[in-house]
């Protein structure tokens, strides 16, 4: 494994745009982008490659630009150390000693398709990466970008489960996005800096599963209308087909979901590191509700997760849309565990 040094200075963390002073001694942890090559991957790495945390950054892709990726980037005038890795062959070492392993890798959605009509595809990617996971990093911290979320983190968590080596508390859903828009609608609503809002946008990653807790936005959106209300809610649950349709067939979202990626990861880094109240939301194993996943407000520490703090008091519309999302997100779940264990 990589040498986590130790470095006595002060470091500039950042959680939802806002800097953070530490004094505490900095360690540095290897990070791992499994499709670091593709539309969601590059954006990410650049962001990663300037994170104070980061001493090693691991890129693995498919795609023969891979090493060029990463000739590229190391020519950043910061400390993280970046290697490139380029076919199946090379997965293993890419994994080895890893800390952290974000996987952005697949399919992106296409005009009319659904993050469920990527299924196929990029449940067999996350499997595979899972596995070598297992023999390589077991007690690395797996972050999943790859859609569908809500199927793809009960995947991994069943693989590892197969391994003999699974830790809920290292196992998670990347839904920082659903976060970030939020964030960015109410603060172009209120007129506010979107780095001033806070927001917990709880359940799943797709569809109806996503949902935001207006009630419990800080500031609260300046809308009182149920109807605008209810609009805001949609356009954050659909953000993601808005970007599709923007992009005229040309790909989806992927600068907005490498700076989300990168913010969480960045708050996994900051509890791995020590510090205390780093809360972000993420999809993860769960007993809140029927879901057996499910994503909220979590503190995170140096074991992964370190507390689920739940979602609070919910007004009766969010009620409603907690109602609507749970045999969504079971039904998700289900589909998951039933590639794995078929």
């Amino acid at each position: 494994m990589f040498s986590r040094a130790v470095k006595p200075v002060v470091t500039v963390a950042i959680q939802n745009g806002a800097k953070n002073f530490s004094t505490s001694p900095e360690m540095l942890f290897k990070v791992m982008v499994a499709g670091a090559a593709g539309g969601i991957g590059q954006p990410l790495s650049l962001l990663l490659k300037q994170n104070p945390l980061v001493s090693n950054l691991a890129l693995y892709d498919l795609a023969p630009v891979t090493p060029g990726v990463a000739v590229d980037l190391s020519h950043m005038d910061t400390p993280a150390k970046v290697e490139g890795f380029q076919g199946a062959d090379k997965l293993d070492s890419a994994v080895k000693g890893a800390d952290v392993v974000v996987i952005p890798a697949g399919v992106p959605r296409k005009p009319g398709m659904t993050r469920d009509d990527l299924f196929n595809t990029n449940a067999s990617i996350v499997r595979d990466l899972a596995e070598c996971v297992a023999r390589n990093s077991p007690k690395a911290i797996v972050a999943i970008i790859t859609n569908p979320v809500n199927s793809m983190v009960p995947i991994a968590s069943e693989v590892l489960k197969k391994a003999g080596v699974y830790d809920p508390n290292r196992v998670l859903g990347v839904t920082t996005l659903d976060v970030v828009r939020a964030c960015s609608f109410i603060g172009t609503i209120n007129g506010v800096d979107p780095r001033s809002v806070s927001i917990p946008v709880i359940g799943g990653h797709s569809g109806v599963t996503i949902i935001p807790l207006l009630s419990q936005a800080n500031p609260k959106p300046k809308i009182s209308d149920q109807g605008k209300i209810e609009a805001l809610t949609k356009r954050i649950q659909e953000a993601g087909t808005e970007v599709v349709k923007a992009k005229a067939g040309g790909g989806s979202a992927t600068l907005s979901m490498a700076w989300a990626g990168a913010r969480l990861t960045n708050a996994i880094l900051r509890g791995l590191n020590g510090e205390s109240n780093v809360v972000e939301c993420a999809y993860v194993k769960s007993d809140l509700t029927e879901a057996t996943y499910f994503a909220n407000p979590l503190v995170f520490g140096k074991g992964g997760v370190a507390k689920n703090l739940g979602y609070g008091k919910l007004n009766a519309y969010e009620q409603a849309l907690l109602k609507a999302a749970i045999p969504e997100l079971k039904k998700n779940i289900a589909v998951g565990e039933k590639f794995v264990n078929k």
